[in-house]
């Protein structure tokens, strides 16, 4: 596993929005593509955060009126993310020790090119690891 990147396993099929997107329509997004996060970037693609199906718990809870209510305001912006260089390992390891599930790929100068979820990753161990006994 030290020997495989993100670069190899990243989803680069993305769901990027500016700032003052609605959560409405994010919400929806996510739904119709059945997708668990949307990456928040500016005009040059550069990361400015991510809104997860966590955060709309917070979001329903605490929007008023929410049809007026962008992403801006609940986006996580300490993100932790990953270079394409990136070992699985220490990237599984980063997961874990934070306990979030996506983390954008991101590059300089292209800004983020991809994203590990932990199904990325399950789905890699499913092909390479014969599953532990019950």
């Amino acid at each position: 596993m030290d020997d495989i990147f993100a670069g190899q396993l990243m989803s680069t099929d993305l769901y990027t929005v500016s700032p003052d997107t609605l959560v409405e329509e994010v919400a929806e997004t996510m739904l119709d593509e059945e997708i668990g996060s949307v990456i928040v970037v500016d005009e040059d693609n550069q990361l400015l955060g991510i809104v997860t199906t966590t955060d709309y718990v917070g979001i329903v809870a605490e929007s008023h009126p929410k049809v007026e209510t962008t992403v801006e305001q609940y986006m996580s912006t300490d993100v932790v993310t990953a270079t394409p260089q990136d070992s699985i390992r220490d990237i599984a390891d980063a997961m874990v020790e934070h306990g979030f599930h996506h983390m954008p790929v991101v590059s300089e100068p292209d800004g983020v090119i991809g994203i590990l979820t932990t199904t990325d990753l399950a789905a890699y161990l499913s092909h390479v690891q014969t599953p532990s006994p019950s």
